[in-house]
């Protein structure tokens, strides 16, 4: 299958920070409802990584569950408020200012995560961007653990942009140590709009 090519470089922090600067569509103050579910169906074991946390309410919504949380994002600011918040809710979430592209760098200081969750980071990079974050998930995650994503669904074959049930088979069946085990047609909800979505959960082999 063929894969869209992002024509542009990697964010810069700044450019997240000047979108926490006010509150981005994205950020609702609550954990999207597909993993709301997840909980639910006692799929979730600890220690959870939430890539791509934001201001953090995935993160928290675990954490007061009882779950041993780390979320990290790009943005310094985003995990600024997030740990303002886990310190006003007094939630024993923690929050870090790293990069999800680097997660074979926590797999080397002895980072291990059963559970990773994502609310929509992988359906904005770019096609190299995905190759590496899948990379880092298998440094990350041990056989038997599970990473659940949330994301727009792309519109058209040849967007950048959003994920399909059939992209991710693709892309991590190309690793030859995971499969897709959850696939779920949603809605990824905004502050002032939604979008119809997908949510997948792929198991690590």
């Amino acid at each position: 299958m063929s894969r869209p090519r992002r024509p542009f470089g990697r964010p810069i922090a700044d450019v997240y920070d000047a979108a926490y600067a006010g509150v981005p569509n994205w950020d609702i103050g609550r954990p999207q409802r597909p993993f709301v579910r997840l909980l639910e169906s006692g799929l979730v074991r600890s220690p959870v990584l939430e890539v791509g946390c934001g201001t953090g309410e995935l993160s928290l919504f675990f954490a007061q569950q009882g779950h041993d949380v780390l979320g990290i994002a790009l943005s310094p600011l985003a995990v600024r408020q997030a740990t303002q918040k886990a310190t006003w809710r007094r939630i024993p979430a923690q929050f870090l200012a790293w990069d999800a592209l680097r997660l074979a760098d926590l797999a080397a200081r002895g980072f291990s995560f059963p559970t990773v969750v994502d609310s929509a980071m992988l359906h904005v990079l770019g096609d190299a961007e995905r190759d590496r974050f899948v990379d880092g998930l298998t440094e990350i995650v041990p056989s038997g653990g599970r990473y659940f994503v949330l994301g727009d669904a792309r519109r058209t074959n040849g967007d950048v942009y959003g994920i399909t049930p059939a992209e991710l088979r693709d892309r991590f069946g190309d690793r030859g140590a995971w499969e897709v085990v959850h696939v779920e047609e949603t809605t990824f909800e905004r502050r002032w709009s939604s979008n119809r979505a997908y949510f997948v959960g792929v198991r690590r082999t």
